[in-house]
């Protein structure tokens, strides 16, 4: 008979996952790591990370057939022909919306470590303490202090790559050295130092790439293919990293094709005895107990596996006492910026393909600057010069044209503001019994909208970038705003925040359920608030603290 009893449940392998069961292993736990998808080895099953885009059908592009089966998927730059198989199917998954949400979801060992961007930067005071100064939602249970050492302790294993540049909000980090700026972004860099009193900074990207070799890991080969998987291992994945050390420990069972479906609650103790568990590929169900559970399955899923557990004692899920399961849906507003033309550098070029870019730290509503609207934006971008594919709209023939396609063409730069969504207990996950998955379950239900201070904040994301552009010397200027609707930025967080209060929050500081304190969550979903930087090294940071605590609390006999 199969072992179905163990210390410790990880639901969900992706980023947070990953490092409950690296966390919670290494501790001393026996781990069951469940993943709804299958598994992708590491290496091995990165079967298209050597392939040149001549060796792809329709070069790495996208078809019609495609497009009719990821209807939500096709929506977005996630639909090609190069990566599919990392990305859920619409069709097996589907999804109700009753605003336009872009849900892109990675259903395999690894989730969507594998694909995201790997923009990583801790957050600050000014994001812990927003909400209780503006009025906003409730107060975070904690402050910078309390996850400054877990954000060490995850850097150094992660592997982040940046510059110490002693900002205020943007604190600094265990650092990799950074990857450098190209020639073209260290002009604008200087130039804009000299500008705006020195409250607009133009820094490398803080990135998840290897610049120098961590345990089992290479440095970045600059192929700036890391959406395929990484045969180097040089950014930081499950696979690459939390896996293997969790593996490395003997106390970890992988179970790939397991779909959690509740929560075992037992009322009388007012505690999670385990987790029922359905097999993706026989449909049959399967009990799985445990002292300790981690809820990491990403924010949407793990609100509907809340939602659909203990529904005999509250008919709102687990953490539904407070009223605040499933609300305050958010992500990161952006695809709003400028670009243009950089003269001089035309006998100057860069090496590689490098997989990062600038970043323009927040300077709104910070040091005195006062807006119309809450909270701001930073910015990502990049300098780089054309390639031959600018030749495309010239229909240029001849020797002569060949030639010049052969040179590299114009230097632009360019950068897209990320910006803080307010948390909004109206933009809501709920279940949708009248809609089923492929196994049969009622799937999830979206509520989301960004309002009006989203509005407003995107005026000035578009103005701004220009003004930068412009002041720094930057020719023909354009301004764009690609249009945004809530998912797009692929950092939905809420539905399960954390709070001080059982009355008003779905998680105690601990990421404790106050109303299974043995169960934690520790992905996106805790989130009180979404500041305006990528989640995931919060993600990280979080889910070490929390094992930790568990762990303590298990060996004091409290849980």
């Amino acid at each position: 008979m199969p072992d179905t009893s163990y210390d410790a449940i990880v639901v969900g392998s992706g980023i947070s996952g990953g490092w409950a069961a690296k966390e919670l292993t290494e501790k001393g736990l026996r781990v069951l790591l469940l993943e709804r998808g299958k598994n992708i080895e590491h290496i091995k099953d990165y079967v298209n990370a050597t392939k040149n885009p001549w060796d792809y059908p329709h070069r790495g592009g996208r078809t019609h057939a495609m497009e009719e089966l990821y209807p939500v998927l096709k929506r977005d730059y996630a639909l090609n022909e190069k990566n599919l198989d990392y990305w859920a199917s619409d069709k097996d998954s589907p999804y109700t919306e009753i605003k336009r949400f872009d849900w892109y979801r990675g259903y395999h060992v690894g989730g969507r470590s594998l694909m995201w961007g790997r923009q990583s930067y801790r957050w600050s005071d000014f994001d812990f303490e927003a909400n209780a100064k503006d009025g906003i939602a409730i107060d975070w249970p904690i402050r910078y202090a309390d996850i400054a050492p877990w954000y060490d302790h995850v850097e150094k294993h992660a592997g982040i790559a940046g510059s110490h540049e002693g900002l205020e909000q943007l604190p600094d980090g265990q650092f990799q050295p950074a990857m450098p700026l190209n020639c073209g972004e260290e002009l604008i860099a200087g130039r804009l130092t000299k500008l705006f009193g020195g409250q607009r900074r133009l820094i490398p990207g803080r990135t998840a790439n290897l610049t120098k070799e961590l345990t089992g890991r290479a440095v970045c080969q600059y192929r700036n293919a890391c959406w395929l998987g990484c045969p180097y291992g040089a950014y930081f994945s499950t696979q690459s990293s939390t896996l293997p050390a969790a593996t490395k420990t003997g106390r970890l069972t992988l179970k790939p094709f397991a779909i959690a479906s509740e929560v075992i609650y037992d009322r009388n103790t007012k505690r999670a005895t385990g987790v029922r568990v359905l097999d993706a590929i026989t449909n049959q169900t399967a009990d799985y107990k445990a002292r300790v559970i981690f809820l990491c399955a990403s924010t949407i899923n793990t609100a509907w596996l809340l939602m659909r557990s203990a529904n005999d004692v509250w008919p709102g899920g687990l953490g539904s006492s407070s009223g605040e399961l499933g609300h305050n849906l958010m992500d990161h507003h952006f695809r709003a910026g400028a670009q243009g033309k950089l003269e001089g550098l035309e006998d100057k070029y860069y090496n590689g393909r490098r997989p990062d870019g600038f970043y323009i730290p927040r300077y709104r509503n910070l040091f005195g600057d006062k807006r119309p609207y809450l909270r701001g934006f930073g910015y990502q971008g990049g300098a780089g010069r054309e390639g031959w594919s600018r030749g495309v709209a010239e229909l240029g023939v001849g020797a002569q044209f060949k030639e010049a396609m052969s040179e590299p063409g114009l230097w632009s730069i360019g950068g897209t503001a990320f910006g803080e969504m307010l948390p909004n207990h109206a933009n809501t996950v709920s279940l949708d019994q009248t809609k089923k998955d492929k196994w049969g379950m009622p799937v999830v239900k979206i509520d989301c909208a960004t309002g009006e201070n989203e509005r407003m904040m995107r005026k000035d994301m578009i103005a701004d970038m220009a003004e930068m552009l412009e002041q720094t010397g930057v020719k023909k200027v354009e301004i764009y705003d690609a249009g945004y609707f809530p998912g797009m930025g692929i950092h939905e967080m809420g539905t399960a925040r954390m709070g001080r209060d059982p009355k008003t929050s779905v998680l105690n500081s601990h990421n404790q359920v106050w109303d299974a304190q043995n169960v934690f969550v520790t992905d996106g979903s805790c989130m009180a608030s979404a500041a305006c930087v990528n989640p995931s090294l919060t993600y990280m940071a979080l889910t070490a603290r929390a094992a930790d605590f568990a762990v303590g609390e298990l060996n004091r006999r409290n849980l």
